[in-house]
């Protein structure tokens, strides 16, 4: 298990970050079309856990990339669906929430079957095996062999965005936008790390069918991280 201690302070990471004041962009098409390519499935059905958080703006995205979508709330959601994003939010109400409306275990199930699955900021926590901090009787999905700490930047006065390095998407730094962000403090032997901040912070991380991140991708006009994410699950589809 690899352990790993706590972030510095912000001024190290980049600059604030707030709703008003962040960059907005017409929402990008998928760049690749796959339409009478028989060997690439055209439109994977993506569901997205709609209990609580930024679920919509997952959509948009994945829409605007070819991807169909669902929003998840109860297990007959899950029917038929060839990936799952889970959002940022609060983790704590997501939980009780998905055990509330009775998802929790189909989607424990689905991530232990290799659902392809990618979890943003709290959507981290969910999958994470281990939260360090987490409240008292809170649960998580599990799968991704890490564990995390809950708000490690401070409050949400404490956001904000930074250029990450990320090389499976290329040489390019992407645009990261923390909002009261976790981060991965253990990696089992399993985990690939995606990117890390300067300071080796761990924030982004893969591991067999699930992806997580600590910042939000769909916030911003780069949108190669649902373009992964999607990638996984055409790849699933093909194989089975």
């Amino acid at each position: 298990m690899t352990q790993r201690s706590l972030p510095k302070r912000r001024a190290a990471w980049g600059r604030p970050w707030s709703a008003s004041t962040s960059q907005t962009s017409p929402l990008r098409t998928a760049s690749q079309n796959v339409a009478g390519n028989p060997t690439v499935p055209a439109a994977p059905r993506v569901g997205v856990l709609a209990l609580q958080g930024d679920f919509r703006e997952h959509r948009q995205v994945l829409e605007s990339l070819g991807a169909d979508t669902v929003a998840v709330r109860r297990e007959t959601d899950l029917a038929g669906i060839d990936g799952l994003v889970i959002p940022g939010g609060e983790s704590t109400v997501i939980d009780k929430l998905s055990r509330a409306f009775g998802v929790a275990d189909p989607i424990k199930a689905a991530i232990s079957g290799g659902l392809p699955v990618y979890g943003t900021c709290a959507g981290l926590i969910m999958v994470a095996d281990r939260i360090l901090d987490g409240a008292v009787t809170q649960q998580s999905f599990g799968g991704l062999d890490v564990s995390v700490r809950r708000n490690a930047f401070g409050s949400q006065t404490e956001s904000f965005e930074t250029a990450l390095a990320i090389p499976v998407l290329g040489e390019h730094p992407m645009r990261a936008v923390f909002i009261r962000a976790p981060i991965v403090v253990e990696t089992g032997p399993g985990v690939s790390v995606l990117a890390s901040l300067v300071d080796g912070t761990i924030v982004a991380v893969e591991q067999a069918n699930i992806i997580a991140t600590s910042f939000h991708p769909e916030v911003t006009d780069d949108y190669r991280l649902h373009r992964y994410f999607l990638d996984r699950v055409r790849q699933r589809m093909l194989a089975r």
